[in-house]
C-alpha cells in the first residue's frame, strides 16, 4: 500500500502519527489489524509526540485488555 502522507492537519495526517517512515494508518490498516489492536497500535505510536505520554500509553493497555477479555469470552 501506498502512503498518504503529506504535510499534514489535525484531522488529515496528523504530525502525531507521521513520526516514521509511513503513517500508522498506513500500518494499520497494511496489516489488518481490527479495532482494538489498531488502537492500541495507534495509542503505542503516538504516546511520545502528542503530548500525554500517560494517558496514550493507558488508552494502549485498555484495549489490549479488552482484546484480551474478549477472546477470554468475557466482554
Amino acid at each position: 500500500m501506498t502512503s498518504t502522507r503529506s504535510t499534514g492537519s489535525a484531522v488529515d495526517h496528523p504530525s502525531h502519527y507521521n513520526q516514521g517512515k509511513i503513517e500508522v494508518i498506513d500500518f494499520i490498516e497494511d496489516q489488518n489489524l481490527g479495532f482494538h489492536e489498531g488502537s492500541a497500535v495507534k495509542y503505542i505510536c503516538r504516546y511520545p509526540h502528542k503530548g500525554r505520554p500517560i494517558e496514550d500509553l493507558e488508552k494502549a493497555v485498555w484495549y489490549l485488555q479488552r482484546l484480551i477479555a474478549l477472546h477470554k469470552g468475557g466482554k
